[in-house]
């Protein structure tokens, strides 16, 4: 680490010799206060050269001639006055690029750099660390957190280090640490803290990490983990139209094709099939009533904000309850685009069987622009959505505003 200091102050000295040595060049600046009395005893001389023509002492050819030497005079002390005022200005530039490079260098490492780094404890683990150096690494990390233990982020740290080396009874004592001092704990904790309470408990999510999970939901109701979580809490106790719903939900928010919605297909099907309930194919071909047209909805975007649409963004269309589930009775999701745009929410579109806008009289639809490709909302998101609404027949959304 002090190496590192003395190469990055050297580095600072070299900069600022490149930018302040050309600003604190002499120059003829030194004479500024001599140029400004010629200036003063030039102006007094043309003053006398006008009086004499005035009173007739000169005819106005030779005041002419000394009129325009005295002039061109005036101009050559007014450049030595301004190269004076230019050096001096010269001289306040270097004394701030001296302050300013050192401060700003600082605050961009402590803003950008690799903070970790300079850990005398982090820095020192080799390139191919032996299951033993880790287990040094992690030791020294547990210390420090009972020296110092005020900081959330290292206990999460430790709490993650110590499940992925299996030691789940102090990686669930790590997360508690963590959570006793967030004030709220984020969803990702709540849920990590949730998976190894449960396998200090033979992988049984009984009780409290069950609770744990419904609270990271109570946060963020898309939340990955805790969806797949939730739904493996249900399963076990037998609940298996709750487990639909939760992986369900979650095969809609996970990215199309992922690894991650794939492996839910199976369980989705298992869950279905304990439940009782026909398959997804079977609900899908057989969802929309006979007569029902579900809403045609048209999407318009705000011109105000056209120039905030990027390539790759996407349009989720939904549906939801007036009162009732927060949960999306309907969804699509497709290609943003600046032009309007016409999609259907029916039955067919349902996230979950039991959970269908046939079901619901009044929803509210609602229309957001992705930036990331997520079904959660997130900061940055274009999106708007219309009063209360009937279920069946046609819907208008206006899209006029960034999510905060």
């Amino acid at each position: 680490m002090t190496l590192f200091w003395i190469l990055a102050t050297a580095l600072v000295v070299v900069v600022l010799l490149a930018l302040v040595r050309p600003l604190l060049k002499p120059g003829p600046g030194t004479a500024d206060r001599t140029s400004e009395s010629n200036l003063r005893i030039l102006r007094e001389q043309l003053a006398e050269l006008d009086a004499d023509l005035a009173v007739g002492t000169i005819d106005a050819e030779h005041h002419a001639a000394a009129r325009a030497e005295l002039e061109r005079r005036v101009l050559e002390e007014s450049r030595v006055a301004d190269t004076a005022v230019a050096q001096r200005s010269g001289t306040a530039s270097a004394l701030v690029l001296a302050v300013a490079v050192p401060v700003m260098a600082v605050a961009l490492y402590a803003q950008l750099g690799n903070r970790e780094g300079l850990d005398p404890v982090l820095a020192k683990a080799p390139a191919q660390a032996t299951p033993e150096d880790i287990d040094a690494l992690v030791q020294r990390l547990a210390d420090r957190m009972q020296a110092d233990p005020s900081d959330p982020e290292g206990w999460i740290l430790l709490g993650r280090s110590y499940a992925g080396l299996q030691r789940f009874e102090e990686s669930s004592k790590a997360f508690a640490q963590a959570v006793a001092r967030m004030k709220p704990p984020s969803a990702q904790v709540l849920a990590d803290y949730a998976d190894v309470m449960a396998m200090t408990a033979g992988s049984s999510l009984a009780g409290e990490p069950e609770r744990l999970v419904m609270q990271a939901l109570t946060l963020d109701p898309d939340h990955l983990k805790s969806l797949a979580l939730a739904g493996s809490a249900a399963m076990e106790r037998g609940d298996y139209a709750a487990a639909v719903k939760h992986w369900s939900r979650a095969k809609a928010v996970a990215p199309p094709g992922s690894p991650f919605a794939t492996d839910l297909d199976p369980v989705i099907a298992e869950a279905r099939a304990a439940a009782g309930l026909p398959p997804e194919a079977a609900v899908a071909a057989t969802a929309t009533p006979s007569g029902s047209t579900g809403l045609q909805v048209s999407v318009t975007l705000d011109p105000a904000l056209a120039g905030q649409l990027q390539p790759g963004d996407t349009l989720f269309v939904f549906a939801r309850a007036a009162e009732g589930p927060r949960m999306p009775l309907a969804i699509v999701r497709q290609t943003a685009t600046a032009d309007p745009v016409q999609v259907t929410l029916d039955d067919a579109s349902a996230m979950a069987p039991q959970l269908r806008l046939s079901g619901f009289p009044q929803v509210v639809v609602g229309a957001r622009i992705s930036r990331s490709g997520n079904a959660t909302p997130q900061p940055g998101d274009l999106e708007g959505q219309t009063e209360a609404i009937a279920s069946q027949g046609k819907a208008q959304v206006l899209i006029n505003r960034i999510r905060e």
